[in-house]
């Protein structure tokens, strides 16, 4: 019997997209944009103390070659040539550290992870010392406290000196950047310091690590980071776009062992394939783009035009604005990061980047907490049955209030109750509550960088809800525009590569994301109900704040 005839599809891009939870690999097809193929594996998060949280750099690189392999499976199923895939982008956790050493590729300790949420606008660098807030929406663990007392000391060396950092990197003084990360792995770690005096140890964020791995390890693997990465240790100056002498002074980080800087859309190096790995037929293909989850998600959403947003919705929200070639300081708590450079002469686009703490989080709560929904898609039929929150109104300050009030004092609050309130109306709230903050984030941004926000890009698991996306327009009053196509993170780090120089197998235009449409919710209600509505929610914020008056135990802070 012949052998089936393999689809002809034209060049195809891989993505790796290694996340806080799981790692995936996806495969896309470059005229079109369409994902032909995924596979996904979860990882594990270990807290060795309170306070602590770490992941294995081993097992993460392990699910990376996994995730390659099966995805390579399942295409031959589909009699898809795996030959056709031309390059492999990276999307990666950012800020997460990893230490290893460069002759035989072990890693000297577990990678020291950062928090999933609040996000990057850490409370810790937000508020006075020892008034800070733990992570809300997750275990307050996620918010790895080991390096509090590095940033402390490090406060107190130079006056200003947040300043100082903030000047040259767009990011304060916080215990979520990679420098503090290092800088503990330096003082406490006895395998890095040692590494480091022989000249063996290596420092990189995942996508380092990955990418070092990928292309050979001890036998010639490149040592390198892009832009977006760099921009989020706390090391890198993101004017001149280089590691800065007077940061690793200030940090006593030693140059020799950051990784190179590069674009996020060039060759950086060619797959080699382990013994772990039996899908030879990657052997040579290239590397060619690297972007921090948040910008691959900007770039996978086409936000290329200054004053176009994204915002992805999960457990908490991750606001990116494109402010164009120039960098926009806030006034209001949000960073100031790169948002790509794509190509070696190119030109770099940065961001404003805001988070909300809460989205997803508070629908758990109501499941988990209050028992008023079973599964976290019955909101969306709870609060279709009123249609209204009746004047309820929900603040989920679980533990303060983060950007742009900065308020550790605030708890959550449920006002405007009445006889006739029942779950349903609380559930409308809720998700009305999601939509109040992610407002006021942009509301900042807009006040930070002048340009009015003329729609909304959206992805993340809750925009399937239907009401929730509805009601973020009324209450933005500005259309909200979501991809058929979820994975704009993937998305946008297969661009990256498959755009690359000597790639060129993807033109980042429009046209070329022809198998991505977009579904537009237009606002329903007038501008001055909207505009009510919004008065109303700053109404009960300011109700909740002031409710804690001392540091208590309530607050969960040792």
């Amino acid at each position: 019997m012949a052998a089936a005839k393999k689809a002809v599809l034209g060049p195809l891009v891989g993505a790796v997209d290694q996340g806080t939870s799981s790692t995936r690999f996806l495969v896309f097809n470059s005229r079109t944009a369409e994902l032909l193929s995924h596979h996904q594996v979860e990882i594990k998060q270990e807290f060795p103390r309170e306070g602590w949280v770490e992941q294995d750099p081993k097992e993460i690189l392990q699910s990376v070659y996994e995730c390659i392999e099966k995805t390579c499976e399942k295409l031959g199923q589909l009699n898809i040539d795996i030959s056709n895939i031309k390059a492999i982008g990276v999307s990666n956790q950012r800020e997460t550290t990893v230490v290893w050493d460069k002759l035989t590729g072990e890693p000297l300790y577990n990678a020291v992870a950062a928090p999933v949420s609040p996000g990057p606008s850490d409370p810790v660098a937000a508020v006075p010392s020892g008034s800070a807030v733990p992570a809300a929406g997750t275990s307050s663990v996620w918010l790895d406290l080991r390096t509090q007392s590095t940033v402390e000391n490090l406060s107190k060396r130079i006056p200003g000196n947040n300043n100082f950092v903030k000047s040259k990197t767009g990011l304060p003084l916080s215990t979520y950047f990679s420098a503090v990360k290092l800088r503990w792995l330096l003082d406490n770690v006895r395998k890095v310091q040692k590494a480091v005096e022989e000249d063996r140890a290596l420092f990189g964020t995942i996508d380092s690590w990955l990418i070092w791995s990928l292309t050979g390890g001890a036998n010639g693997g490149v040592h390198c980071t892009d832009v977006t990465n760099a921009s989020r240790t706390m090391l890198f100056n993101i004017h001149s776009l280089e590691w800065d002498k007077e940061l690793c002074e200030f940090f006593e980080i030693p140059m020799k062992i950051l990784p190179n800087v590069r674009s996020s859309s060039e060759i950086y190096g060619l797959m080699k394939i382990s013994h772990s790995l039996k899908a030879g037929a990657l052997e040579g293909v290239p590397i060619s783009g690297c972007l921090g989850d948040q910008s691959a998600a900007l770039v996978g959403q086409m936000c290329f035009q200054d004053g176009e947003a994204k915002n992805t919705y999960g457990t908490g929200c991750f606001l990116l604005c494109n402010t164009g070639r120039k960098c926009v300081f806030s006034e209001h708590g949000l960073l100031t990061t790169v948002a790509y450079k794509l190509g070696r002469d190119k030109p770099v686009y940065y961001a404003l980047e805001g988070s909300v703490a809460i989205a997803g989080a508070v629908i758990r709560w109501l499941r988990d907490n209050l028992g008023i929904i079973k599964t976290s898609e019955e909101i969306e039929k709870l609060a279709k049955e009123v249609g209204t929150s009746y004047g309820c109104y929900f603040v989920p300050a679980f533990s303060g209030l983060y950007a742009p009030y900065w308020e550790p004092s605030a708890r959550g609050i449920i006002c405007g109750l009445t006889q006739f309130t029942n779950k349903c109306h609380i559930a409308f709230a809720a998700l009305e509550a999601v939509c109040f903050q992610t407002r006021e984030i942009l509301d900042a941004m807009n006040r930070d960088c002048g340009i009015p926000l003329s729609h909304l890009q959206v992805d993340g698991g809750m925009t399937n809800n239907k009401i929730l996306m509805q009601l973020q327009a009324d209450i933005l009053y500005i259309p909200v525009v979501k991809p058929s196509m979820p994975e704009t993170t993937a998305l946008g780090a297969a661009m990256a590569a498959g755009a690359a120089e000597g790639v060129g197998v993807w033109s980042l235009e429009p046209e070329d994301l022809s198998a991505v449409t977009m579904e537009r919710f237009e606002p329903q209600i007038n501008a001055e109900e909207s505009e009510i509505r919004y008065s109303t929610w700053k109404k009960a914020v300011m109700k909740s704040v002031g409710w804690v008056t001392t540091q208590s135990s309530e607050s969960g802070i040792p």
